[in-house]
């Protein structure tokens, strides 16, 4: 599974003009099942991601985790981060898990998370969805359960 995780303030996304999913201080979470990915993956990236210490302590120190905080997270599917951009102009998005089984691991991810102890709010799986979000730092983090 493929994440990008962004240290927030607020996020928020939208549906329709309809808000379905919104948070305060914690981590927007942009999340892709790739081909050949399991539970196993989501519920190791979920831990991982759970226990990263990425917000500042007092002494102004990336040292505490969403947890720590009592944040929270916003888990939104983004197939796009499949992306194989290596020919010609236009990305191919191949590499991603089949919709059906993207959904059943973006579900399985979010619950996962919600398991370790993080609140979770989550965009619409397939839906056009837009995503706000103030990011904060800004820290922003590329992960790939293929690199964990």
């Amino acid at each position: 599974m493929r994440a990008l995780i962004q240290r927030v303030t607020e996020g928020r996304v939208s549906v329709g003009g309809a808000v379905i999913g919104e948070i305060g201080p914690g981590l927007l979470i942009l999340v892709c099942a790739m081909q050949g990915d399991s539970e196993a993956q989501a519920d190791k990236l979920a831990a991982k991601i759970a226990k990263m210490r990425i917000f500042k302590d007092d002494a102004d120190k990336m040292n505490l985790s969403v947890r720590d905080i009592g944040g929270s997270a916003l888990v939104v599917s983004q197939f796009t981060l499949s992306a194989d951009t290596s020919r010609g102009n236009r990305p191919g998005f191949s590499t991603a898990a089949p919709p059906a089984e993207g959904e059943r691991l973006y579900e399985h991810f979010a619950a996962a998370l919600q398991a370790q102890g993080v609140p979770v709010a989550t965009g619409r799986f397939g839906a056009d969805m837009a995503v706000a979000l103030v990011n904060d730092g800004p820290v922003t983090i590329w992960m790939d359960t293929d690199a964990l």
